[in-house]
């Protein structure tokens, strides 16, 4: 999925900053969902993130629930929107954008 960060040196540090000391019940609430495995990498102002889920986990649906049951991890998502814009492609109501695959090297 995509996402991009406002475009100014100091805020994308702090965004760096905040993701170096997550807070532990994001941490656990993401798991709690049933993602195994994130990573966030940036390029510029450009978010990049990587998810392995349980097999029956559903993105829209999973991630709500992540951020409608835990006050700690709506309180993180409404802090890291202060940092973060949409990428031009994103539709009505995305914020991180999905990204199709193209190429696997496993294909």
């Amino acid at each position: 999925m995509a996402l991009d960060l406002i475009d100014d040196p100091e805020v994308i540090e702090e965004y760096k900053e905040h993701h170096r000391h997550v807070w532990p019940e994001v941490k656990q609430g993401l798991e709690k969902i049933g993602i195994t495995e994130m990573k966030i990498f940036l390029t510029g102002c450009r978010l990049f993130m990587f998810l392995r889920t349980e097999d029956e986990f559903d993105l829209e649906k999973d991630f709500q629930s992540y951020t409608d049951t835990s006050p700690r991890a709506r309180m993180w998502d409404d802090l890291m929107r202060n940092f973060q814009q949409k990428i031009p492609s994103a539709k009505t109501g995305d914020w991180w954008v999905p990204m199709e695959e193209v190429f696997n090297l496993e294909w």
